[in-house]
């Protein structure tokens, strides 16, 4: 509490009071963004600022549906492997340069070949783009990839002035320039970033503040407490165990959405960090999955809020296969497992980002494998330093969430495709990645289903994530804030939102 108190009194010295600046809306993160470039971004956090800050081709509405933005339309050709959008006339980037087909180009390209990207597995189909003029784009691809699309609805979609980015290179998240209803004007790292409204946004009327402020706080207390202090406005990722009383508490709103993706634990399988026998023998990854009850975790941490799990989609997706439903805890045969692998113990590393939810769920769960004789040691480590720390392969295991898209394809491929970007894992398995690209050319929703469920058998054995469960976004908010909606992907959209 004490720490809260002080967080909350740091902020308050530097925030301005809702009274005295009815135009800024202070907004609470549950981390500080890695960068605020769209192509080398990977943070969840990152992509509340980003949305904001640059606008994308495409984007989803609260259905999960596709939706325009940039593009006000778009074709497939009847193989799937061109995709032709038609873009608006009178948008333009920050610096008041055209957002045109030639912007769009040199956008997708800087995402497939810029060397820290982390885009080029999302959107590695494309072999070219053609500009046919002005507002017509054709995006050729080397394989048929009906995700494509969805890809472009978040970062690989979103777009930045090609004038800034070839002055400003490597540099461009230091002083980033893109087109969306927001401007940049600061990040001070470990503190805030602030933005400021774009008043040549072609949608502008229907953003009200004008100007945002984002904070990062891993502790939820700390982000309650602020908001309910009145030094911020709105916060994300409200605690299952608060949601109660700050229902119960008529000057504040929340508001819940059940959302795309996952939280699991990774094991390091091919990098330099792998543990000998929980990264390299998959029964030992079968035996560490047995030994937890995933409903506990759930009635304990969250109150029952969330949705237990064991693959990349929730139970109640469409893409979830019910022939391999989540595993009722089993230490005997957690235990014969250990005993088929012919070990013992195991000693495992875990880092875990510094929140108290998820330090609470890996400190159940290493209660609960201790029992078979795998012993976790639980290294809290900051967000940004553990990402980077896993693309590196220098880990053992590590505790991170995903936070989900629309398209199956887009919750597995980016983080478990042979020599993918964000595949922590280093994992790589040749026949996984061959039925992958099979169900991305594949149109029918229930033929995808088909490949997938195979998908699903051979990560059922492999287990390169031990996956857990399926978290609610949970939003909460000064109750003079009005018209905020919820989207399934959890990421904040300010469209026609007010504060009175």
């Amino acid at each position: 509490m004490h720490l809260a108190l002080l967080a909350s009194l740091a902020i308050g010295a530097m925030a301005a009071s809702p009274a005295a600046a009815q135009s800024v809306l202070n907004i609470g993160l549950q981390d500080d963004p890695d960068t605020l470039d769209p192509a080398t971004n990977w943070s969840f956090v990152g992509r509340h600022v980003l949305q904001s800050l640059c606008d994308k081709i495409v984007d989803i509405d609260q259905n999960g549906q596709i939706a325009p933005k940039l593009a006000t339309s778009w074709e497939w050709n009847d193989d799937s492997t061109q995709l032709t959008l038609h873009l608006r006339d009178d948008a333009v980037f920050h610096d008041g340069t055209p957002i045109n087909a030639e912007a769009i180009k040199y956008n997708l390209e800087r995402d497939l070949n810029m060397p820290t990207s982390r885009r080029k597995s999302e959107i590695s189909a494309i072999s070219s783009i053609d500009v046919v003029d002005d507002t017509t784009v054709q995006i050729n691809l080397s394989a048929p990839s009906v995700p494509l699309l969805a890809a472009l609805s978040d970062r690989a979609g979103m777009v930045i002035s090609p004038k800034a980015g070839e002055e400003l290179g490597e540099n461009f998240t230091n002083a980033p320039v893109c087109s969306g209803p927001y401007k940049f004007v600061e990040h001070i790292a470990q503190d805030h970033i602030t933005l400021e409204k774009f008043a040549d946004y072609y949608d502008a009327d229907n953003y009200h503040f004008d100007e945002l402020v984002f904070r990062g706080m891993p502790d939820s207390n700390v982000r309650l407490l602020n908001l309910r202090s009145g030094q911020l406005d709105l916060i994300e990722r409200l605690a299952a165990t608060d949601v109660e009383a700050t229902e119960a508490d008529a000057k504040f709103s929340v508001l819940p959405v059940v959302g795309l993706g996952y939280y699991g634990i990774t094991f390091d399988i091919g990098g330099e960090g792998a543990n000998l026998d929980a990264g390299k023998k998959e029964l030992v990854r079968q035996a560490f999955s047995l030994a937890i009850d995933r409903d506990a975790l759930n009635q304990v941490v969250f109150e029952g809020q969330a949705a237990t799990g064991n693959q990349p989609f929730p139970p109640q997706s469409f893409w979830y296969d019910k022939d391999f439903p989540v595993p009722a805890r089993d230490v005997e045969a957690a235990k014969a497992k250990m005993a088929e692998a012919g070990v013992d113990s195991v000693d495992l590393e875990v880092l875990v980002p510094t929140d108290a939810e998820r330090q609470q769920v890996m400190q159940l769960v290493q209660a609960m494998v201790g029992e078979i004789g795998i012993n976790i040691s639980i290294k809290p480590t900051e967000l940004m330093t553990l990402l980077d720390i896993a693309r590196q392969g220098k880990f053992q295991a590590h505790l991170v969430g995903w936070s989900g898209r629309v398209d199956p394809d887009l919750n597995i491929t980016p983080m478990l495709s042979c020599g993918a970007a964000g595949n922590d894992a280093h994992y790589c398995n040749e026949d996984m990645d061959k039925l992958l690209a099979e169900a991305r050319a594949l149109k029918d929703p229930d033929e995808r289903k088909a490949i997938y469920s195979q998908v699903i058998s051979i990560l059922q054995e492999d287990l390169p994530i031990v996956y857990l469960y399926h978290s609610k976004w949970i939003f909460a908010m000064d109750s003079n804030v009005e018209g905020f909606k919820a989207y399934p992907d959890g990421i904040i959209r300010l469209t026609g939102v007010t504060a009175e």
